[in-house]
C-alpha cells in the first residue's frame, strides 16, 4: 500500500523575510502564486534568493512583487532572467480587494515572509497583511525573545 505522505512545507523554503516579524506586527496572511520564468524557478531550487528589502504592491488591479531579488541561473546563458524584475502574484480576486482595502483604509502594508515550494512544486509567496511597530514594541520583542531564551537555558540546567 503506498501512501503519499505531505510533507512540511518548511523543508522547502527557498527565501525567507526573517526581520519582518521582527519590524511587522503581522495581522493576517495569505498564500500567493508567483508567475516565474524557467530560469528564475531553477535559481529559487538552488535556495539563494533573498525577499528580505521587498514588498508587494497593488497596481492595475493586480498584486505585484517588487524588490526581490533571484540571482541569475547560471547555466541559462543568454537566456536569463534580471534579478531584480517585478514579478505577478497570483491571487483570487476577492483576497486581493481585501489586501487592497486594508492598505488604503487602515494603512497596513503587505510583507512577503517566505517564498516556499508546495507538495506539487508550485513556488508560493507567503504574504502577510502587517502593521509596523514602533521602537517601544520592537523592544518588548526583543526582551520577549531574550526572557524566552534564558528560560530554556535555565529550564535545560534544572531539568
Amino acid at each position: 500500500m503506498n501512501q503519499v505522505r505531505k510533507s512540511d512545507p518548511n523543508s522547502k523554503v527557498a527565501a525567507e523575510n526573517r526581520k519582518a516579524r521582527f519590524s511587522y506586527e503581522v495581522i493576517d496572511t495569505y498564500e500567493a502564486g508567483l508567475a516565474l520564468t524557467g530560469t528564475e524557478v531553477k535559481s529559487l531550487r538552488g535556495g539563494h534568493a533573498n525577499i528580505a528589502e521587498s514588498y508587494a504592491s497593488m497596481e492595475g488591479g493586480e498584486l505585484w512583487l517588487i524588490n526581490s531579488y533571484l540571482p541569475e541561473y547560471l547555466q541559462a546563458n543568454r537566456f536569463n532572467h534580471e534579478p531584480r524584475r517585478r514579478r505577478k502574484l497570483l491571487m483570487k480576486k476577492k483576497e486581493m480587494a481585501k489586501l487592497s482595502q486594508a492598505v488604503e483604509r487602515q494603512g497596513m502594508t503587505m510583507v512577503p515572509l517566505k517564498i516556499y515550494f508546495n507538495d506539487r512544486g508550485r513556488a508560493k509567496l507567503l504574504l502577510a497583511l502587517a502593521r509596523g511597530k514602533n521602537a517601544a514594541d520592537k523592544r518588548q520583542t526583543e526582551k520577549d525573545r531574550d526572557w524566552a531564551r534564558e528560560k530554556g537555558r535555565l529550564l535545560k540546567e534544572r531539568g
